[in-house]
């Protein structure tokens, strides 16, 4: 029987693109945790999944041009332990304005609003940050209203101009502008106000 659950687990990680990053709890339909626990050690032991923090992994991905396997990326790391936790998060300050184009810059600490406790990690050179906040804040919004709505927070109202509109303008579909429209209307007013303009097709 533990041959079956192995080779299922086996089977799934194969399945996986390079770089993904998944939790214990992602296999749970397959075997107990133990039996999982167990499976991921050895397969950690081969090489073939990698360790990022208890109960974390990743199928690490090779990089021709920096010839090393690439740190695993901290926005799926930070999801598979809001998935293993349960919570829900949204990307906020520095980690927000990088997801949505508005600055280059690499967060020091990737930062993520959360509906569960104020938490810090870190592997490698890597740091996130979950900050516990309004519940509604977390989940209250679909993904895309809740990054534009701390992308426009973490900017402030007075660094907000018409390039700013036009790039977050430019990522969104119309069926996201109208989700945005309707979800976003219980938010801060001068956030609010930025968003219909944002939203004008």
């Amino acid at each position: 029987m533990r041959e079956k659950y192995q080779t299922l687990i086996e089977k799934r990680i194969a399945e996986m693109q390079p770089g993904s990053v998944f939790v214990t709890s992602d296999f749970a339909d397959i075997a107990s945790t133990a039996a999982i626990n167990m499976s991921l050690s050895r397969l950690e032991g081969s090489g073939s999944i990698r360790r990022i923090l208890r109960g974390v992994y990743d199928k690490p991905r090779f990089s021709r041009l920096l010839n090393e396997l690439v740190v695993a990326d901290p926005s799926k790391v930070a999801y598979a332990i809001a998935r293993k936790n349960r919570w829900s998060i949204i990307p906020m300050g520095d980690t927000a304005l990088n997801m949505l184009r508005l600055s280059t810059q690499v967060p020091a600490v990737w930062q993520y609003v959360s509906d569960g406790p104020y938490k810090e990690y870190s592997y490698g050179n890597v740091h996130i940050l979950f900050r516990r906040t309004a519940n509604k804040e977390a989940t209250g919004y679909s993904f895309m209203t809740g990054l534009i709505i701390q992308g426009l927070r973490a900017l402030g109202k007075d660094r907000i101009n018409k390039e700013v509109i036009s790039t977050l303008r430019q990522q969104l579909s119309s069926d996201e502008k109208r989700t945005l429209m309707v979800e976003a209307q219980g938010t801060t007013a001068w956030i609010f106000d930025y968003i219909k303009e944002i939203c004008k097709e």
